[in-house]
């Protein structure tokens, strides 16, 4: 293959001829015509004139053969659900999850699911969930994935942009020790959602909290598939939609993320080979959720189309039962590479900085952690990597991209790390890092981080029914260039940084700092377990940075004493100029259930604004917590 340099030069000098060669991964219908269309720019096309079906080629073949299968797998473990919070470890192999699959697409279709038709699913982390989007993808139906548990009223927006013919959903959630029911949300939400409502529901009973159905919209995903016969693969044009998924918008109307079949399908057989280094056979576990991106493309897509087993895991870190949850899961399924967010490794460092709860679970086959969502700052990484002495991996993606842009590529040559970093971009995409004009900037120095179109497979190619704000949102600022909304920097090595969202750059009488850089250094304080800074309105200049300050769990630290050191920390490393005065210890950061920290909302509140609170938040008390911290309560 060569080199990491090589390949990555390979995809960027001929992108044709390099995923035309990894399109021969998939079982095709019928090979693409043309690999790349850019006859309409800026929207480009992977794989036209391609026909396939992504449920076959992630289930099918590895039952029954087909292109690039060397080894049937029926017999092999597909799915191995963890339930910590129900007591149960439930497990599909690859020829029963198929059967499930066919059945309950014969369940969508007797109720009149027809290629291009719409399905939302609404649905905790149950392998019911992974069984309907499946099942939509067998029949070329588009699912569009909402976290469980969403508010009525996001819900319903989503339902009335989707307008899908059924919504699959789940008597009940359950979240640590709260069982939270899905059902009077889902009622609610179609109240609101009037017309553009379904016309039929699909509810999974679960004896936590069983649901009332309405007769003649509500079925019983049970007595369903007990009527429903099975639904062969349809095949499907690769250009056409796999799934939507929603995804925050700055108008408040979200914005709807369009995956489509072939680049899709490609794209993320050949990362689980070339950026996970998994082969087929070995356990990969993504601990995330399927109401997110990560879920979609490496709880479900990802391991199935890579003929690997993927764990399904419905608890948390911590608290489920203790810290060491995650080491007892890697533990006892076997896991080879496991991929989760920082804020995860940050929860567990907080209650076992020690790592005591690592005792006694046997993580001999976990040869690799990758991490994603949130920056992974240094003092974390040394944590896990002392912890664990495994290759730690921090990679860079977003949900519009739906996999990595930045990562350490362990299929193709493991790089040295650079705490800090995700490494360098990852082949077929070519990242820049741009001035407020558009011109490159110099190596070492921070901009806006951008990529050279045309982006690769497996990257969205239009919002849902909105060209017009797919251009706006992310193609407009530069010409040519898609906007990842990230500030950064790419070192004389080619290592790129990520330092943040751009509207987490504050000016502070007129200097641009980063408060991802403020944030990396404050993390090193031995009794911060993690942090957050903020820009807060200054009438003198502007902006001012403010701390906001998690401590470990039983370290006893004086809040003025802890505020002067990160101050003096904050000055030696940066400087007089960042100005930074104050930290504000506080019990816990307002995230989101992915583990973002919401920055933007802690800045309303810090001053003074009216704010809404988000829908993705996992816990909406935390904000009076910040509140009270703030003086703002």
């Amino acid at each position: 293959m060569g080199t990491f340099d090589e390949v990555y030069e390979r995809s960027l000098a001929d992108p044709e001829g390099f995923w035309a060669d990894a399109a021969a991964a998939i079982h095709w219908d019928a090979p693409p015509t043309e690999v790349l269309d850019d006859s309409n720019p800026p929207f480009y096309r992977w794989y036209r004139g391609g026909r396939l079906n992504t449920c076959f080629n992630a289930l099918d073949r590895w039952v029954d053969g087909g292109d690039g299968v060397d080894e049937l797998r029926g017999d092999q473990l597909a799915i191995v659900h963890d339930s910590p919070v129900t007591g149960s470890v439930t497990t599909y192999t690859y020829a029963e999850l198929r059967d499930q699959v066919a059945r309950f697409a014969g369940v969508l279709a007797g109720l009149g699911v027809e290629q291009g038709d719409r399905v939302v699913i609404y649905m905790p982390m149950v392998p019911e969930a992974a069984v309907a989007m499946l099942a939509c993808a067998r029949l070329g139906a588009v699912h569009s994935v909402v976290f469980g548990g969403f508010a009525p009223h996001e819900l319903a927006i989503r339902i009335d942009d989707a307008r899908p013919k059924v919504v699959v959903s789940a008597s009940c959630g359950i979240e640590g020790a709260r069982v939270i029911e899905y059902k009077p949300l889902l009622d609610r939400a179609l109240d609101l959602a009037g017309s553009s409502g379904p016309q039929r529901c699909v509810i999974l009973q679960r004896p936590q909290a069983e649901a009332s159905l309405v007769e003649g919209r509500d079925l019983s995903w049970s007595d369903a598939m007990a009527a429903a016969e099975s639904h062969p693969c349809v095949s499907v044009e690769a250009t056409d939609p796999l799934y939507v998924l929603y995804t925050s918008g700055t108008t408040g109307k979200p914005k709807g993320v369009v995956r489509d079949n072939g680049g899709h399908a490609v794209a993320l057989r050949w990362s689980m080979a070339n950026v996970y280094g998994v082969r087929p056979g070995e356990v990969f576990w993504a601990a995330s959720d399927v109401g997110w991106v990560v879920g979609h493309s490496y709880i479900v897509y990802g391991p199935l189309l890579a003929g690997c087993t993927t764990v399904m895991y419905e608890g948390k870190p911590v608290g489920t039962p203790d810290p060491g949850a995650f080491w007892r899961v890697a533990a006892q399924h076997g896991v080879s590479v496991l991929f989760t967010a920082p804020t995860a490794l940050r929860a567990i460092k907080k209650e076992d900085a020690a790592g005591s709860f690592l005792d006694g679970h046997d993580l001999s086959r976990l040869r690799a952690l990758f991490l994603a969502g949130e920056r992974t700052d240094p003092d974390t990484y040394e944590w896990a990597c002392a912890l664990l002495g495994i290759p730690v991996i921090d990679h860079w993606w977003q949900t519009e991209t739906g996999w990595a842009v930045a990562a350490n590529c362990l299929g193709i040559e493991q790089l040295p790390v650079k705490p800090g970093s995700p490494t360098k971009p990852v082949p077929g995409y070519r990242v820049e890092i741009l001035d407020e004009l558009g011109a490159e900037v110099p190596a070492g120095h921070d901009g806006a981080i951008a990529v050279k179109l045309p982006l690769p497979p497996g990257s969205l190619p239009t919002l849902w029914n909105d060209d017009a704000r797919f251009v706006s949102s992310y193609l407009s600022t530069y010409e040519g260039y898609y906007l990842t909304g990230d500030g950064g920097r790419i070192d004389d090595d080619g290592y790129l940084f990520v330092m943040g969202r751009i509207d987490d750059v504050i000016n502070v009488a007129g200097h641009r700092l980063s408060t991802g850089a403020m944030e990396e250094i404050i993390a090193t304080h031995p009794a911060v377990a993690e942090c957050a800074v903020i820009g807060v309105a200054d009438e003198l200049k502007g902006q001012m940075p403010l701390g906001l300050v998690v401590v470990k769990d039983g370290v006893d630290a004086d809040p003025a004493e802890l505020e002067r050191e990160l101050v003096a920390l904050v000055r030696g490393e940066i400087g007089a100029v960042a100005s930074f005065k104050r930290a504000i210890v506080v019990p816990r950061l307002p995230k989101t259930r992915s583990g973002k920290v919401l920055r933007a909302t802690m800045r309303a509140i810090a001053d003074g604004r009216e704010y809404a609170v988000p829908s993705t938040i996992d816990d909406p008390a935390v904000l009076d917590e910040i509140g009270g911290a703030l003086g703002r309560s």
